[in-house]
């Protein structure tokens, strides 16, 4: 899956769009998405200046955009666009070797179990194979507010 069709699934747009590609995609059960990690990220402006370290909470959140390719990708098209993926919970969240600008980052998220509306997805992020963070994440889909 490229970026175009990436976008055809999430509502981010850069700055906070995480997902450049799908390698792999099973619809609702498992997806391995990268995303290239590039110096000219706003966020390295601040986070580190000379020294810069992709923030975790921005692993985290590519991981919950890969989820939310995951599961879209299982829904019918009607029912997709009238929906957003929402976060609900993080557990056990840990964070082994920095990623840096140049790093190609391979998120590999797994459903673990649908209850109630709420997935809960098992989640690892790598570089060149090794494992720089993982986590244990929930999201919900909702209808979209049209306020």
């Amino acid at each position: 899956m490229d970026i175009y069709e990436v976008l055809e699934y999430l509502p981010q747009r850069y700055p906070i769009l995480m997902i450049d590609k799908v390698k792999e995609c099973d619809p609702g059960k498992r997806i391995v998405a990268i995303k290239n990690v590039s110096a000219n990220e706003p966020q390295f402006l601040g986070h580190f200046p000379g020294r810069p370290i992709m923030p975790g909470v921005l692993i985290l959140e590519a991981m919950a955009q890969a989820a939310g390719v995951m599961v879209f990708s299982a829904m019918d098209r009607p029912q997709m666009e009238h929906s957003l993926y929402y976060y609900v919970g993080i557990d056990n969240a840990r964070f082994k070797k920095p990623v840096v600008p140049g790093d190609v980052l391979e998120l590999e998220v797994t459903l673990d179990r649908q209850l109630r509306g709420i997935g809960k997805f098992n989640c690892v992020a790598r570089v060149d194979g090794q494992t720089v963070a993982e986590a244990t994440i929930m999201c919900t889909v909702r209808p979209v507010d049209h306020r």
